[in-house]
């Protein structure tokens, strides 16, 4: 077993034993409070789920052999991004939520490389909408929207 430990490394294990002792904690703690069924019945399969993977990626991460750090993009690149998420938020008020949303997505997937239409149209068109209709209907106040103003 090839164990080789780096700056990175120590962080994501640090990591991973902050998230294992405070979930244990939690568990500890609300079995403390209330040790009925009724109030574990959530808490503990979580609980167990989250135990198991932060074990799993400590160990996978522990013997893992070291990357190589990728180099990092120039400011210039992300420009873009940055403009289109600022345009993005700036039109809501009047583009809607629902449209500037499959605007924005299209626009970003298309300036990531990503170049077939159909799969850039109908990822854009499903997410919009969904997202659109969830927070139409989980938000106590009215989402401005263009298209989907009339499904609520």
């Amino acid at each position: 077993m090839n164990i080789s430990i780096s700056n990175h490394k120590i962080a994501d294990l640090l990591i991973l034993i902050v998230l294992f002792s405070l979930v244990s904690w939690y568990a500890y703690d609300a079995y403390s409070a209330s040790s009925h069924i009724v109030n574990l019945i959530l808490i503990l399969p979580v609980t167990a789920i989250v135990l198991v993977l932060c074990t799993v990626e400590f160990l996978s991460t522990l013997t893992a052999k070291a990357l190589v750090e990728p180099e990092r993009e120039a400011v210039a690149s992300v420009l873009p991004v940055i403009s289109l998420f600022v345009g993005y938020v700036l039109t809501l008020s009047w583009l809607g939520f629902d449209v500037g949303t499959f605007i924005f997505i299209s626009l970003f997937m298309w300036l990531h490389g990503e170049r077939r239409l159909v799969w850039v149209l109908g990822y854009s068109i499903a997410f919009a909408t969904s997202i659109s209709l969830f927070f139409a209907a989980m938000l106590p106040y009215p989402m401005p929207m263009l298209i989907l103003s009339t499904a609520y």
